[in-house]
Formats: C-alpha cells, sequence, structure tokens
C-alpha cells in the first residue's frame, strides 16, 4: 500500500518562470489575484522579472508561498490529499495549508511579515558545510557563543548561523569538503532573531489555528502532529530555532512512507531524502507539464 507525503521547499528553490505557465488556470488565476490584492504587487511579474529581486526574502518567500499554495490546489483536486506534510523552513507554511490548518490569505500574510522582519534583520551570517566532521562540528559549536546549527538538513549538509564573528570563528576550526557563506543579512533560525521573532507572535496569535487534516512534521519537532494549538506553538518557535530536516526525513521511513512528492520548484528536498532514504520513491511537481503528466488533462 501506498504511503504519500508530500514536502514544500523553502527559500533558494525559487527559479525565473516559477507558476507563470499555471497562469491560465482558473484555480491559479484567481490566487494569484488575490496574492496581488494582499502583496500590494504582482507575483507573476516578480516570477518574470529579475533574478536578484526575486532572490530577495522580502519578495522570495510570499512567491514561493503562493505558487506552490496553487499546485497544492491543482494536485488536491485530483488525487486527494496525501497522508503526511512536511515543509522546509517557509515550506512549513505551505505544508500547514495543504493540511488545512488556515486558509490561503491567512497564511500569505503570515508569510509576508515574516518575510519582511526577516528581509529586515541585520548583524547576522549564515554558512553551509558540505561533508564535514559532525563530532568536530558539534565541539566546536559547543564552544563558540552566538553561533548554533540552524538547518541540519542531511548527515552530509548543515547551516550554521549567528554572528559574523562567531560564524568565521567556527568555519577556521572545523573542515568541510565545501563551505559556501549564504547571501543574508541575518542570523537566521537563530537566538539572534528574537526581536524579530516577538514581533511575529502578534500577527501569529491573531490567526485562527485549526486541527489538521492530516499530520504535519514541524521543523522544530519532527513528531507528525494534527492538534492545532501545538502546530501554532512550533510554527511561534521557527524563527529561532534550528530547522530539523534530517530528522524529518528520518520519520518519513518511521510512518511507513513509500512515496515522496516535492511540491514546488526545483528538487532540492527529493535530493536530500534520495541520499537519506533511499527506498522511499520520488517525484517533483513543479510545473503544468509535471502536473499534466500526474493527472493528465489536469493542464490543457
Amino acid at each position: 500500500m501506498t504511503k504519500t507525503a508530500w514536502v514544500f521547499p523553502g527559500q533558494g528553490s525559487q527559479a525565473i518562470g516559477m507558476g507563470v505557465d499555471l497562469q491560465d488556470i482558473p484555480v491559479a488565476k484567481a490566487k494569484f489575484e488575490l496574492a496581488e490584492k494582499i502583496l500590494g504587487w504582482s507575483v507573476l511579474d516578480l516570477c518574470q522579472g529579475d533574478e536578484a529581486t526575486l532572490a530577495c526574502t522580502l519578495y522570495t518567500q510570499p512567491c514561493l508561498y503562493v505558487v506552490e499554495s496553487i499546485l497544492i490546489d491543482l494536485l488536491k483536486e485530483k488525487t486527494g490529499l496525501p497522508q503526511l506534510v512536511a515543509g522546509h523552513s517557509l515550506g512549513e507554511y505551505v505544508a500547514l495549508y495543504a493540511a488545512e490548518v488556515f486558509d490561503f490569505a491567512s497564511g500569505l500574510k503570515l508569510v509576508q511579515k515574516r518575510a519582511e522582519l526577516m528581509n529586515s534583520a541585520e548583524g547576522g551570517k549564515m554558512a553551509a558545510l558540505m561533508k564535514f566532521d559532525r563530532d568536530q562540528l558539534t565541539t566546536v559549536l559547543n564552544n563558540t557563543p552566538d553561533v548554533v546549527l540552524a538547518n541540519d538538513n542531511s548527515e552530509a549538509q548543515v547551516v550554521i548561523s549567528g554572528t559574523p564573528e562567531g560564524v568565521e570563528k567556527v568555519l577556521t576550526q572545523v573542515k568541510a569538503k565545501k563551505i559556501m557563506t549564504l547571501n543574508v543579512s541575518g542570523a537566521f533560525h537563530s537566538p539572534l532573531m528574537q526581536g524579530a521573532a516577538e514581533q511575529f507572535l502578534t500577527v501569529l496569535e491573531s490567526v485562527e489555528f485549526k486541527e489538521a487534516k492530516i499530520p504535519v512534521i514541524s521543523n522544530v519537532d519532527p513528531q507528525p502532529m494534527k492538534d492545532s494549538q501545538v502546530l501554532k506553538t512550533r510554527l511561534a518557535q521557527q524563527m529561532t530555532s534550528s530547522v530539523r530536516w534530517w530528522e524529518a526525513m528520518m520519520q518519513f521511513s518511521q510512518e511507513g512512507v513509500t512515496e515522496v512528492v516535492e511540491v514546488g520548484p526545483g528538487k532540492v528536498l527529493c535530493g536530500l531524502i534520495k541520499r537519506t532514504c533511499k527506498e522511499i520513491d520520488l517525484e517533483v511537481i513543479g510545473t503544468a507539464e509535471q502536473l499534466d503528466a500526474k493527472v493528465p488533462a489536469l493542464v490543457s
């Protein structure tokens, strides 16, 4: 018996042209129009503009949320809901929308505020490490103030976050095959985001969360959950806490997931899952063509 999970990528997976091939589908057209009223700018225009603007946190996060939500609507129309959902960082908001915890507009307003706060964050630095000594990294992080493990993406890939001085100190002490400084201004997913998190909480508290139709795996706790208050509490902690994606992937295996569909642009999450959970079948749905291949005649 097939047990399916849908996963949703976050910032970094955006691409020029994403969502444009969906614009004439009535469901998509309505969502794009509603998004423009809420945001005050056009997602479609941004997705057809220049790469640098789309890559700006202020625009990236709302654009990803809108495009991925539209793909969810189209998939649900023909296949129904999966058995489990999870999203990476920003993708968690999409997962909550997929599980019908909140409606499209409420989720977009949360994402818009999140993007504004993260875009205005200053004084931080983030860096990705590939193929490193995990024990060495753990020891160095434990002995370095103001630096934390921000994204635990897989056994061989992590992101650290903190003050510029702290991050540089860690990088000089840990051996890694590849190190890449991320183009962000803030120390996302670290305690240094506490001020932004407190501002975000005032908006989050105003949004009603409903019990999830299907279990959601959160970034701060990989145990599947449907309880609305627990999911809200976890989301409140997300901005200052580590993204525990490696543990989330391991949870797929524990839950007996046999198929994972990455819903959104790119295939970064499928790449991580392929190397971690080799027994799980993978599929990417990010374009009209891929939608059509999965559910024939949906897009004509």
